[in-house]
Protein backbone atom coordinates (compact mmCIF):
# COMPACT_ATOMS: atom_id res chain seq x y z
CA UNK A 1 0.00 0.00 0.00
CA UNK A 2 1.33 2.98 -1.30
CA UNK A 3 2.38 6.23 1.83
CA UNK A 4 0.21 9.47 2.50
CA UNK A 5 -0.53 12.04 4.29
CA UNK A 6 -4.31 11.96 3.48
CA UNK A 7 -6.13 10.07 5.51
CA UNK A 8 -9.46 10.92 5.38
CA UNK A 9 -11.97 12.60 2.32
CA UNK A 10 -14.94 13.19 1.80
CA UNK A 11 -17.28 12.95 -1.85
CA UNK A 12 -20.46 14.49 -2.74
CA UNK A 13 -22.78 14.78 -5.65
CA UNK A 14 -25.14 17.53 -6.42
CA UNK A 15 -27.23 19.48 -8.73
CA UNK A 16 -29.20 17.40 -11.50
CA UNK A 17 -28.05 13.57 -11.34
CA UNK A 18 -27.12 12.21 -14.37
CA UNK A 19 -25.46 8.86 -16.16
CA UNK A 20 -21.52 8.52 -14.92
CA UNK A 21 -22.00 9.61 -11.53
CA UNK A 22 -21.54 6.40 -9.56
CA UNK A 23 -18.84 6.10 -12.17
CA UNK A 24 -16.83 8.81 -10.06
CA UNK A 25 -17.48 7.77 -6.90
CA UNK A 26 -16.77 4.52 -7.79
CA UNK A 27 -12.90 5.33 -9.08
CA UNK A 28 -12.13 7.60 -5.84
CA UNK A 29 -13.29 5.43 -3.53
CA UNK A 30 -11.59 2.24 -5.07
CA UNK A 31 -8.73 3.42 -5.56
CA UNK A 32 -8.50 5.66 -1.84
CA UNK A 33 -9.36 2.41 0.08
CA UNK A 34 -6.98 0.07 -2.07
CA UNK A 35 -4.05 1.95 -2.92
CA UNK A 36 -4.08 4.32 0.52
CA UNK A 37 -6.08 2.89 2.68
CA UNK A 38 -7.73 6.35 3.30
CA UNK A 39 -11.17 6.53 4.79
CA UNK A 40 -13.89 8.15 2.53
CA UNK A 41 -17.29 9.68 3.91
CA UNK A 42 -19.93 9.70 1.85
CA UNK A 43 -22.52 13.01 2.33
CA UNK A 44 -26.19 11.98 1.10
CA UNK A 45 -28.23 14.08 -1.26
CA UNK A 46 -25.46 16.75 -2.08
CA UNK A 47 -24.69 20.19 0.31
CA UNK A 48 -27.63 18.62 2.63
CA UNK A 49 -25.67 16.04 3.66
CA UNK A 50 -23.18 18.57 4.66
CA UNK A 51 -25.28 20.94 6.02
CA UNK A 52 -27.20 18.53 7.93
CA UNK A 53 -24.15 15.97 8.72
CA UNK A 54 -25.63 13.17 7.11
CA UNK A 55 -23.24 10.68 5.85
CA UNK A 56 -22.08 7.10 5.72
CA UNK A 57 -18.55 5.58 5.07
CA UNK A 58 -17.91 3.83 1.89
CA UNK A 59 -16.29 0.47 1.81
CA UNK A 60 -14.79 -0.75 -1.56
CA UNK A 61 -17.98 -3.18 -1.56
CA UNK A 62 -19.93 -0.17 -1.31
CA UNK A 63 -19.20 0.70 -4.54
CA UNK A 64 -18.89 -2.76 -6.40
CA UNK A 65 -20.84 -3.18 -9.61
CA UNK A 66 -22.01 0.83 -9.73
CA UNK A 67 -19.59 1.35 -12.90
CA UNK A 68 -22.74 0.84 -14.97
CA UNK A 69 -25.61 2.03 -12.41
CA UNK A 70 -27.30 5.21 -13.31
CA UNK A 71 -27.81 8.28 -10.83
CA UNK A 72 -25.75 7.96 -7.60
CA UNK A 73 -25.76 6.02 -5.02
CA UNK A 74 -25.05 9.07 -2.48
CA UNK A 75 -28.19 10.69 -3.66
CA UNK A 76 -28.40 14.63 -4.26
CA UNK A 77 -30.46 17.59 -4.52
CA UNK A 78 -30.42 20.99 -6.91
CA UNK A 79 -31.56 23.12 -4.13
CA UNK A 80 -29.10 22.67 -0.74
CA UNK A 81 -26.97 25.64 -0.54
CA UNK A 82 -25.35 26.63 2.19
CA UNK A 83 -24.82 30.04 1.75
CA UNK A 84 -28.49 30.29 0.57
CA UNK A 85 -30.67 27.23 2.55
CA UNK A 86 -34.49 27.29 2.08
CA UNK A 87 -36.34 27.22 5.15
CA UNK A 88 -39.49 28.21 6.64
CA UNK A 89 -40.59 31.57 8.71
CA UNK A 90 -44.15 31.56 9.53
CA UNK A 91 -45.27 30.57 6.32
CA UNK A 92 -43.02 32.32 4.38
CA UNK A 93 -39.85 31.14 2.22
CA UNK A 94 -36.63 32.12 3.91
CA UNK A 95 -33.11 32.28 2.89
CA UNK A 96 -30.26 31.31 5.53
CA UNK A 97 -26.48 31.41 5.54
CA UNK A 98 -25.47 27.92 7.06
CA UNK A 99 -22.21 27.58 5.38
CA UNK A 100 -20.51 27.62 9.01
CA UNK A 101 -21.99 24.43 9.90
CA UNK A 102 -21.29 23.03 6.70
CA UNK A 103 -17.95 23.66 7.07
CA UNK A 104 -18.03 22.16 10.72
CA UNK A 105 -19.58 19.36 9.77
CA UNK A 106 -16.51 19.27 7.01
CA UNK A 107 -13.90 19.19 9.58
CA UNK A 108 -16.11 17.32 12.44
CA UNK A 109 -15.28 14.62 10.20
CA UNK A 110 -11.82 15.45 10.26
CA UNK A 111 -11.35 15.59 6.12
CA UNK A 112 -8.04 16.18 4.58
CA UNK A 113 -10.25 17.22 1.57
CA UNK A 114 -13.37 17.08 -0.11
CA UNK A 115 -14.32 15.90 -3.61
CA UNK A 116 -17.36 17.64 -4.91
CA UNK A 117 -19.09 16.58 -7.95
CA UNK A 118 -21.40 18.90 -9.98
CA UNK A 119 -22.30 21.63 -12.69
CA UNK A 120 -22.03 25.63 -12.74
CA UNK A 121 -24.49 25.59 -9.55
CA UNK A 122 -22.92 22.97 -7.01
CA UNK A 123 -18.92 24.19 -7.97
CA UNK A 124 -20.18 27.78 -8.04
CA UNK A 125 -20.48 26.65 -4.46
CA UNK A 126 -17.84 24.80 -3.82
CA UNK A 127 -15.49 28.04 -5.09
CA UNK A 128 -17.30 29.53 -2.04
CA UNK A 129 -16.37 26.87 0.59
CA UNK A 130 -12.89 26.82 -0.97
CA UNK A 131 -12.67 30.66 -0.19
CA UNK A 132 -13.80 29.53 3.42
CA UNK A 133 -10.72 27.86 3.85
CA UNK A 134 -12.15 24.46 2.81
CA UNK A 135 -10.14 21.63 0.80
CA UNK A 136 -11.94 21.07 -2.51
CA UNK A 137 -11.41 19.29 -5.86
CA UNK A 138 -14.38 19.77 -8.37
CA UNK A 139 -15.11 17.17 -10.88
CA UNK A 140 -17.78 18.79 -13.94
CA UNK A 141 -20.64 16.97 -14.39
CA UNK A 142 -23.55 18.08 -16.42
CA UNK A 143 -25.95 16.90 -19.46
CA UNK A 144 -25.21 20.21 -20.90
CA UNK A 145 -21.69 19.97 -21.67
CA UNK A 146 -21.62 23.72 -20.87
CA UNK A 147 -19.09 23.81 -18.23
CA UNK A 148 -16.19 26.07 -19.33
CA UNK A 149 -12.75 25.17 -19.19
CA UNK A 150 -13.35 21.09 -19.69
CA UNK A 151 -13.91 19.66 -23.64
CA UNK A 152 -17.20 17.14 -22.39
CA UNK A 153 -18.48 16.97 -19.08
CA UNK A 154 -19.49 12.96 -18.30
CA UNK A 155 -23.15 12.53 -18.55
CA UNK A 156 -23.26 14.40 -21.93
CA UNK A 157 -22.13 11.54 -24.16
CA UNK A 158 -25.58 9.42 -22.71
CA UNK A 159 -27.62 11.94 -22.81
CA UNK A 160 -27.06 12.78 -26.52
CA UNK A 161 -27.29 8.42 -27.13
CA UNK A 162 -30.52 8.99 -25.61
CA UNK A 163 -31.78 11.94 -27.27
CA UNK A 164 -30.48 9.96 -31.07
CA UNK A 165 -32.45 6.97 -30.44
CA UNK A 166 -36.09 8.72 -29.34
CA UNK A 167 -35.17 10.23 -33.01
CA UNK A 168 -34.63 7.23 -34.73
CA UNK A 169 -38.11 6.47 -33.18
CA UNK A 170 -39.95 9.40 -34.08
CA UNK A 171 -39.09 9.43 -37.76
CA UNK A 172 -40.31 6.22 -38.67
CA UNK A 173 -43.59 8.38 -37.50
CA UNK A 174 -43.20 10.79 -38.82
CA UNK A 175 -42.73 9.34 -42.20
CA UNK A 176 -45.95 7.22 -42.05
CA UNK A 177 -48.15 9.43 -41.10
CA UNK A 178 -46.69 12.74 -43.05
CA UNK A 179 -45.81 14.83 -40.23
CA UNK A 180 -43.77 17.32 -38.78
CA UNK A 181 -42.53 15.74 -35.54
CA UNK A 182 -40.44 18.46 -33.07
CA UNK A 183 -38.23 16.54 -30.13
CA UNK A 184 -37.54 18.87 -27.44
CA UNK A 185 -34.14 18.22 -25.58
CA UNK A 186 -32.64 19.93 -22.71
CA UNK A 187 -29.71 22.26 -22.57
CA UNK A 188 -30.74 25.07 -20.79
CA UNK A 189 -28.80 28.00 -22.31
CA UNK A 190 -26.59 25.81 -24.28
CA UNK A 191 -27.47 23.93 -27.74
CA UNK A 192 -24.55 21.01 -27.56
CA UNK A 193 -27.63 18.36 -26.56
CA UNK A 194 -29.57 19.27 -29.29
CA UNK A 195 -26.67 20.03 -31.76
CA UNK A 196 -24.96 16.32 -31.22
CA UNK A 197 -28.54 14.95 -31.34
CA UNK A 198 -29.29 16.84 -33.93
CA UNK A 199 -26.90 15.61 -36.44
CA UNK A 200 -26.91 12.25 -34.95
CA UNK A 201 -30.88 11.91 -35.56
CA UNK A 202 -31.17 13.08 -39.19
CA UNK A 203 -32.80 16.18 -38.08
CA UNK A 204 -34.32 18.80 -40.67
CA UNK A 205 -34.31 21.70 -38.29
CA UNK A 206 -31.95 22.19 -35.41
CA UNK A 207 -33.15 25.00 -33.11
CA UNK A 208 -30.35 26.21 -30.21
CA UNK A 209 -30.39 28.93 -27.94
CA UNK A 210 -27.22 29.78 -29.44
CA UNK A 211 -29.21 31.39 -33.02
CA UNK A 212 -32.71 32.96 -32.74
CA UNK A 213 -34.68 31.38 -34.57
CA UNK A 214 -37.61 32.56 -37.46
CA UNK A 215 -40.62 30.50 -37.73
CA UNK A 216 -40.98 31.86 -41.32
CA UNK A 217 -37.38 30.04 -41.78
CA UNK A 218 -38.07 26.67 -40.48
CA UNK A 219 -41.46 26.68 -42.54
CA UNK A 220 -39.47 27.23 -45.34
CA UNK A 221 -37.49 24.21 -44.87
CA UNK A 222 -40.75 21.83 -44.07
CA UNK A 223 -42.06 23.51 -47.40
CA UNK A 224 -38.91 23.01 -49.26
CA UNK A 225 -38.18 19.32 -48.20
CA UNK A 226 -42.16 19.02 -49.12
CA UNK A 227 -42.07 20.61 -52.56
CA UNK A 228 -38.87 17.50 -52.92
CA UNK A 229 -41.43 15.08 -52.61
CA UNK A 230 -40.28 14.68 -48.78
CA UNK A 231 -43.73 14.82 -46.46
CA UNK A 232 -42.22 14.89 -43.14
CA UNK A 233 -39.96 16.67 -40.96
CA UNK A 234 -37.57 16.15 -37.67
CA UNK A 235 -37.15 19.15 -35.84
CA UNK A 236 -34.74 19.16 -32.66
CA UNK A 237 -35.06 22.10 -30.39
CA UNK A 238 -33.35 23.01 -27.21
CA UNK A 239 -35.58 23.95 -24.20
CA UNK A 240 -33.91 27.30 -24.25
CA UNK A 241 -34.35 28.33 -27.85
CA UNK A 242 -36.05 31.25 -28.32
CA UNK A 243 -37.77 33.28 -31.44
CA UNK A 244 -35.83 36.43 -32.89
CA UNK A 245 -36.84 39.59 -30.56
CA UNK A 246 -38.56 37.25 -27.96
CA UNK A 247 -37.37 35.13 -25.35
CA UNK A 248 -37.16 31.80 -23.58
CA UNK A 249 -40.53 29.22 -22.95
CA UNK A 250 -40.17 29.40 -19.02
CA UNK A 251 -42.76 26.21 -17.53
CA UNK A 252 -42.01 27.35 -13.77
CA UNK A 253 -39.83 29.08 -11.14
CA UNK A 254 -38.73 27.01 -8.16
CA UNK A 255 -37.55 29.76 -6.13
CA UNK A 256 -35.30 27.11 -3.70
CA UNK A 257 -33.24 26.11 -6.53
CA UNK A 258 -30.03 27.44 -7.61
CA UNK A 259 -31.22 28.19 -10.91
CA UNK A 260 -34.71 29.52 -9.98
CA UNK A 261 -36.01 29.13 -13.79
CA UNK A 262 -37.15 25.63 -15.30
CA UNK A 263 -37.47 25.46 -18.91
CA UNK A 264 -39.76 24.04 -20.93
CA UNK A 265 -42.71 24.09 -23.69
CA UNK A 266 -40.97 25.63 -26.34
CA UNK A 267 -41.27 22.35 -28.52
CA UNK A 268 -45.39 23.02 -28.02
CA UNK A 269 -45.39 26.71 -28.76
CA UNK A 270 -43.16 25.66 -32.28
CA UNK A 271 -45.48 23.37 -32.82
CA UNK A 272 -48.34 25.59 -33.21
CA UNK A 273 -47.03 28.29 -34.87
CA UNK A 274 -45.60 25.88 -37.71
CA UNK A 275 -49.08 23.65 -37.97
CA UNK A 276 -51.12 27.66 -38.52
CA UNK A 277 -48.68 28.54 -41.35
CA UNK A 278 -48.25 24.85 -43.02
CA UNK A 279 -51.62 23.33 -42.48
CA UNK A 280 -49.26 20.28 -41.85
CA UNK A 281 -49.97 18.36 -38.82
CA UNK A 282 -47.67 18.90 -36.59
CA UNK A 283 -46.69 16.86 -32.56
CA UNK A 284 -44.13 17.60 -30.38
CA UNK A 285 -42.66 15.37 -28.07
CA UNK A 286 -40.43 17.04 -25.00
CA UNK A 287 -38.28 14.20 -23.67
CA UNK A 288 -37.23 15.88 -20.30
CA UNK A 289 -35.81 13.76 -17.43
CA UNK A 290 -35.55 10.88 -19.64
CA UNK A 291 -32.04 12.05 -20.73
CA UNK A 292 -31.10 12.28 -17.21
CA UNK A 293 -31.35 8.33 -16.34
CA UNK A 294 -29.86 5.10 -17.45
CA UNK A 295 -26.64 3.39 -17.63
CA UNK A 296 -23.60 5.56 -19.16
CA UNK A 297 -22.40 5.05 -22.52
CA UNK A 298 -18.97 3.56 -22.22
CA UNK A 299 -17.58 6.79 -23.72
CA UNK A 300 -19.19 8.43 -20.15
CA UNK A 301 -18.21 5.05 -18.43
CA UNK A 302 -14.50 5.95 -19.32
CA UNK A 303 -14.48 9.14 -19.04
CA UNK A 304 -16.07 9.30 -15.26
CA UNK A 305 -13.47 6.81 -14.48
CA UNK A 306 -10.79 9.54 -15.44
CA UNK A 307 -12.39 12.45 -13.99
CA UNK A 308 -12.46 9.99 -10.74
CA UNK A 309 -8.80 9.40 -10.30
CA UNK A 310 -7.65 12.61 -10.94
CA UNK A 311 -9.61 13.81 -8.89
CA UNK A 312 -7.88 11.90 -6.37
CA UNK A 313 -4.35 12.50 -7.81
CA UNK A 314 -4.95 16.58 -6.84
CA UNK A 315 -5.99 15.36 -3.19
CA UNK A 316 -2.91 13.35 -3.03
CA UNK A 317 -0.55 16.43 -4.49
CA UNK A 318 -2.64 18.89 -2.36
CA UNK A 319 -3.64 21.03 -5.44
CA UNK A 320 -6.79 22.07 -3.68
CA UNK A 321 -9.04 24.23 -5.22
CA UNK A 322 -8.83 22.65 -8.48
CA UNK A 323 -11.36 21.09 -10.55
CA UNK A 324 -10.19 17.74 -13.04
CA UNK A 325 -10.73 18.69 -16.77
CA UNK A 326 -10.17 17.75 -20.29
CA UNK A 327 -8.34 19.47 -22.88
CA UNK A 328 -7.31 18.31 -26.50
CA UNK A 329 -7.84 14.70 -24.84
CA UNK A 330 -6.04 14.68 -21.59
CA UNK A 331 -6.68 15.22 -18.16
CA UNK A 332 -5.73 18.26 -16.48
CA UNK A 333 -6.99 20.76 -13.79
CA UNK A 334 -7.82 24.20 -13.90
CA UNK A 335 -9.10 26.84 -10.70
CA UNK A 336 -12.61 25.76 -9.67
CA UNK A 337 -13.61 29.70 -9.61
CA UNK A 338 -12.07 29.80 -13.59
CA UNK A 339 -14.67 27.04 -14.86
CA UNK A 340 -17.81 28.58 -13.36
CA UNK A 341 -19.99 31.72 -13.70
CA UNK A 342 -19.47 31.62 -17.86
CA UNK A 343 -21.00 29.02 -19.71
CA UNK A 344 -19.72 27.27 -22.65
CA UNK A 345 -21.84 28.10 -25.14
CA UNK A 346 -22.07 26.54 -29.55
CA UNK A 347 -19.89 29.11 -31.31
CA UNK A 348 -21.97 30.50 -33.89
CA UNK A 349 -19.42 29.80 -36.77
CA UNK A 350 -19.11 25.92 -35.43
CA UNK A 351 -17.68 23.90 -37.55
CA UNK A 352 -20.54 21.27 -37.37
CA UNK A 353 -23.08 24.21 -37.67
CA UNK A 354 -21.14 24.92 -40.99
CA UNK A 355 -21.48 20.93 -41.94
CA UNK A 356 -25.05 20.45 -40.80
CA UNK A 357 -25.69 23.48 -43.01
CA UNK A 358 -24.47 21.93 -46.06
CA UNK A 359 -25.95 18.56 -45.85
CA UNK A 360 -29.66 20.97 -45.68
CA UNK A 361 -30.26 21.34 -42.19
CA UNK A 362 -31.95 24.28 -41.23
CA UNK A 363 -31.18 26.50 -37.91
CA UNK A 364 -33.84 28.90 -38.14
CA UNK A 365 -32.16 31.79 -39.20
Amino acid sequence: MKRTQIKTIGILTAGGDCPGLNAVIRAVTKAAINDYGIKVVGFKDGYDGLIRNETRVLASIDVSGILTVGGTILGTSNVANPYKYAGENNGKLVMRDVSAQAIANYKRHGLDALVVIGGDGTLSVAAKLVKDGLNIVGVPKTIDNDLSETEYTFGFESAVATATEALDKLHSTAQSHHRVMILEVMGRYAGWIALYSGIAGGGDVILIPEIPYSVKAICRKIEERRRHGKRFSIIVVAEGAKPKGGTVTVSRIVEKSFDKVRLGGVANRIGEAIEKATCVETRATILGHVQRGGSPTPFDRILATRYGNAALDLVLKGKFGRMVALQKGRMTDVPIHKAVGKLKLVPRNSPLIKMSESLGVGFGR
